[in-house]
């Protein structure tokens, strides 16, 4: 099937790879000239495992790229709106762009002779966007000159995480439709047909996905209206699961147990499950906060008082907060101090560094008087940006950022980060401390490392002997270990 996919974003552009790569031809669009000119030239802008090979596999190929709405849409039979939905102002969704590009749209299916030799055109949402969106865009492709029988209207939300984009367009937990007409369910259903048929799966040399569930795709079709409110309906309780943990272990600390051990024992049951339910310094990136806002801002246009949301996002906010004390009861005073931290990305396997709570507590450490010294694996380029390098040392490696640093905090989980060669942190470190936001590590592995050992939801660890003096190579370093066996607690 043809198919023009509009915006080159993570959404829009894991979408055409996969797309192409399913056996689609698919033109991916963009009004960013000097993107789409990279994008022919091989290059990839953003950071996420299988791109590079989908697109090299497809480019020039069943995947084309392109500047021209118009020419997309008009050689295409199903058009994907790809394009950003960003937090206006007010906590809306902004959908200027899901106008703007509809506008465009209707220019290709105004009911000419030219567009009508290709028939009418589904025009599929998959940006995430507020409930009657598609009652929105049908309007404004009518009041700008597309003609009744020319088009349908349909969504389909996506799903993709950033970091396992491509598997999980490809081995998806679901496919969503919202239909409203026989069109736009025939031509969704055609285009993920290898999908949901599971004949993807057998072909030679498909992405590869680990274990999948499910031979066969599964699909769920519903009306426009409920597909809109899924994608904010599971957005929203996957950001409740992570507050909510954090909550608890904010209470573990003070009790003295384990987040650990309550996540192990919470997710074994089966109603529940264990994903979502690890203690750190919150949520982040470029969906779960905007959409958060902007699902609360449709229940109160609905005149519901949607309170739970409210309090979802003031204990994501205030986990921040949390660990920013954690940092200052560990170290005293931050003025002056030289601090490591390792990762900017909001998550790890991604270089987006939107809404990241890693940036935002370097930010507040910047503020602090602190100095950083800062090590991602692939979100430098993007956080000069936001941190400049006038106020920030941008490291070659974990052991570069840590050197004769006061103490070194853990902000995003990649996988290298949980297998540094502690002894050798533990020697470039000038204090012997490691703040853990993401609980990369087991207690007893740092302290037998000789780090004192700061996380969420546990107990501070404490080397042993708990000896006033810390050891740095060869030069005796008078440290004020705790006095308790817990940090304090903020609020």
């Amino acid at each position: 099937m043809r198919v023009a996919v509009i915006g080159s974003g993570y959404v829009g552009l894991v979408s055409a790879a996969c797309f192409a790569e399913i056996g689609h031809d698919v033109i991916s669009v963009d009004n960013d000239c000097a993107k789409i000119a990279a994008l022919e030239r091989g290059e990839v802008p953003i950071h996420e495992r299988f791109l590079p090979e989908l697109l090299s596999r497809h480019r020039g190929g069943r995947l084309r790229f392109s500047t021209s709405v118009k020419e997309a849409v008009s050689n295409s039979e199903a058009v994907f709106i790809t394009v950003g939905t960003p937090q206006s102002e007010t906590g809306e969704a902004d959908l200027s762009f899901v106008d703007a590009v509809a506008r465009e749209i209707a220019s290709a299916v105004d009911g000419s002779i030219a567009s009508a030799a290709h028939g009418s055109k589904v025009i599929i949402e998959k940006s995430t966007v507020p409930v009657s969106t598609c009652d929105s865009l049908r309007q404004t492709l009518l009041l700008s000159g597309a003609h009744h029988g020319s088009f349908s209207v349909a969504s389909n939300p996506e799903f993709l995480r950033e970091g396992t984009a491509v598997t999980d367009f490809l081995y998806p937990d679901r496919i969503v439709i919202g239909v409203d007409d026989e069109l736009s369910s025939s031509v969704l259903r055609a285009i993920y047909q290898p999908l949901t048929s599971g004949s993807y799966y057998g072909e030679e040399g498909p992405i590869p996905s680990g274990s999948y569930a499910h031979k066969q795709a599964p699909m769920i079709v519903t009306n426009a209206k409920s597909a809109e409110l899924i994608k904010h309906a599971s957005n929203a309780f996957l950001a409740m699961k992570i507050s909510f943990i954090n909550a608890v272990a904010s209470i573990a600390e003070s009790v003295g147990a384990d987040i650990g051990q309550v996540c192990a024992g919470v997710g074994s049951d089966s109603r529940i499950g264990p994903k979502f339910l690890n203690a750190g310094i919150g949520y982040g990136g470029s969906c779960f906060p905007k959409d958060m806002q902007a699902f609360h801002v449709v229940a109160s246009q609905c005149n519901y008082d949607f309170g739970l949301l409210t309090e979802v996002m003031r204990i994501n906010a205030e986990q921040r907060l949390r660990f920013l004390k954690k940092v200052k009861s560990a170290l005293w005073t931050l003025r002056g101090k030289r601090l490591a931290v390792l990762g900017l990305a909001f998550k790890g396997d991604t270089d987006d560094v939107r809404e990241s709570p890693a940036i935002a507590i370097t930010q507040a450490l910047l503020r602090e008087g602190v100095q950083v010294q800062v090590y991602d694996p692939a979100a430098m380029p993007k956080a000069k940006e936001v941190l400049p390098s006038k106020d920030v040392v941008y490291a070659e490696d974990p052991y570069e950022a840590a050197a004769n640093c006061d103490a070194l905090l853990i902000l995003t989980e990649w996988k290298e980060f949980s297998n540094l060669d502690l002894r050798r942190i533990r020697l470039l470190l000038k204090h012997p401390i490691v703040i853990d936001g993401r609980n990369l590590y087991a207690r007893d592995r740092m302290t037998s490392a000789g780090l004192i050992y700061y996380s969420v939801g546990r107990a501070v660890g404490v080397p042993e002997p708990m000896s006033p003096i810390a050891r740095h190579g060869d030069v005796g370093l008078q440290l004020p270990l705790p006095t308790v066996t817990r940090p304090a607690v903020a609020g």
